[in-house]
């Protein structure tokens, strides 16, 4: 996944259940709860969501979610748009950031730039 970070969410039940059904398919899960802040991971918390009393305008953000295959790309994507996010990129191979890399970006929510990666992608199966 990555080490961790955090985002704020203008509604934090939307986003919860946007990342409760996106990083599911990547493997990932919800893993603590505060009530204002929720901490996901694979292992540990790396990912968390918050919302705060006075919190200022967002301003957007990307990160990139490891994913096994290319297949749990596509799932992520497919999953992103049943929960309404809006498709910046379709799943693909991006040969300019390097030959098997395989991606799939939405904007969350909030206007976040959300993507999942795998780096082992075939381009001759997956492109």
């Amino acid at each position: 996944m990555i080490d961790h970070f955090g985002i704020n969410c203008a509604d934090l039940p939307a986003a919860a259940a946007f990342y409760d059904s996106v990083l599911g398919t990547l493997g990932h899960r919800r893993m603590m709860d505060f009530g204002v802040a929720i901490g996901y991971g694979t292992e540990q918390p790396a990912f968390w969501i918050a919302q705060f009393d006075g919190m200022g305008p967002n301003r957007e953000m990307h990160v990139a979610f490891t994913a096994p295959d290319a297949a749990a790309v596509r799932a992520f994507y497919e999953a992103a748009l049943a929960a309404g996010a809006e498709s910046l990129h379709e799943p693909r191979i991006w040969p300019e950031y390097h030959p098997n890399y395989f991606g799939a970006f939405v904007r969350d929510p909030d206007g976040n730039n959300v993507e999942a990666v795998c780096h082992t992608a075939d381009p001759a199966v997956d492109g």
